[in-house]
């Protein structure tokens, strides 16, 4: 049996040992927490949202950016101080413009794709991760933004997604919960969400069962590669050790940009950070005051998922700022504040805030593929669309390598 090692223990990382360890791989997964899904996919906004596969690289976002820039408070904050990485990624994010369009349609395929393997994957290893399949409704305030999002439907209409723009009335009949005054909105009723913590650690335990070798607490000292085989030294506090594989998949999420250059290979991706505040609903008034169809508030950059009867979570705002894991009150206080706001009868005593790094490339399409070296493979930079597409680019990636490193057929 072909040997892989995959490091990492998100939900690419859980979703790509899953998919090789279908295929016949014997596959060991490495992980530096002692869980698995400890960082970015521990609290996002646990929408699987095809409707979300607009790809940002728009000149509106590089204008929000430069506007927003001094406001702390803002949904997109831009840290003004430099760093090469940071320019070079702007770059290329500038560069990918033209591509909008392309990207966004490729995306949305994607995105469709994703969730029949997702589904398939929960039905066949009974996970129970709070799903609901209720659909994600985005509402809008104003013309200018329900006619951008107008044009944008045509764009996901053209990856095979079906979404429909509904009146204010029909927004309530959809979502009795929700207050405030609205121009309109789109609602695509295929869309789902659930929690994203449960679902990666359930398939982790599926993995295991599948033969996976998990290995949590391991930190990855190096990974080098011969060409033919690749080498990765790790340690668990205690002892280092280097393992030989006949091949590695990176799936590291913001740690795979550092982990490719010592491969020789670029991947740049840039951490972008995002907030989630998860609302504990402690009594019955709040859990009737919550809303349980998932939401996206295009203004505001802020989605909301129903997890289970007693918690609602609020996620998004983009936050370019290198490293920093730091949660921020006045990036929080927004999140707390768009609650009372838009569901007033929500009891917000019980607020669990997170920050999260997403790994996110310039052109808001995720690395998926081969490395120089012909045993190093990459699946890893899905930015805020980790869960939506983790599924589809794990078989991706379980094929290619079962094409390229001459795995015998079953």
């Amino acid at each position: 049996m072909k040997t892989i090692a995959v490091i990492g223990g998100g939900i690419t990382g859980v979703t790509t040992a899953y998919a090789l360890a279908k295929r016949g791989f014997a596959t060991t997964l490495l992980e530096k927490h002692r869980y698995a899904a400890m960082e970015t996919s521990f609290a996002n906004g646990g929408q699987l949202s095809a409707s979300n596969a607009e790809v940002w690289n728009h000149r509106s976002t590089m204008l929000k950016g430069l506007k927003w820039m001094f406001r702390r408070d803002a949904p997109l904050l831009v840290n003004p101080k430099p760093s090469w990485h940071k320019l070079s990624w702007f770059a290329e994010f500038a560069a990918a413009i033209p591509h909008y369009r392309r990207n966004t349609v490729e995306t949305a395929r994607l995105a469709i794709a994703a969730r029949e393997h997702l589904f398939a994957w929960a039905e066949a290893e009974n996970i129970d991760f709070d799903v609901k399949r209720e659909g994600i409704l985005h509402i809008y305030r104003d013309k200018a933004g329900f006619e951008h999002a107008a044009t944008v439907s045509k764009m996901l209409a053209a990856g095979g997604l079906a979404r429909r723009a509904v009146t204010p009335s029909e927004m309530r009949g959809i979502e009795p919960t929700l207050a405030g005054d609205y121009y309109g909105g789109f609602f695509t009723d295929s869309d789902a969400t659930g929690d994203i913590h449960k679902f990666t650690t359930g398939l982790a335990a599926a993995a295991r069962r599948n033969g996976v070798d998990c290995r949590y607490g391991m930190q990855i000292g190096a990974v080098r590669t011969d060409g033919r085989h690749a080498h990765v030294t790790l340690g668990d506090g205690e002892r280092t050790q280097t393992e030989t594989y006949d091949g590695v998949v990176i799936c590291a999420g913001t740690a795979s940009r550092a982990l490719a250059a010592s491969l020789g290979d670029r991947v740049n991706i840039y951490p972008v950070k995002g907030y989630s505040i998860t609302v504990n609903l402690p009594d019955a008034a709040s859990q009737a005051a919550a809303p349980t169809v998932s939401l996206l508030d295009d203004a505001t950059k802020l989605v909301t998922s129903r997890l289970g009867t007693d918690r609602f979570r609020v996620a998004g705002t983009a936050e370019f700022n290198g490293f920093n894991r730091d949660i921020r009150d006045d990036r929080i206080r927004p999140l707390i504040d768009w609650v009372h706001e838009c569901f007033p009868g929500v009891n917000t005593r019980s607020v669990i805030p997170w920050a999260g790094l997403r790994p996110m490339m310039p052109t808001m399409l995720p690395r998926v593929g081969r490395g120089k070296s012909p045993c190093v493979f990459y699946n890893t930079g899905h930015g805020h669309l980790g869960w939506t597409l983790s599924a589809v680019t794990a078989d991706m990636i379980g094929d290619l390598m079962h094409r390229s490193l001459d795995f015998p057929t079953h």
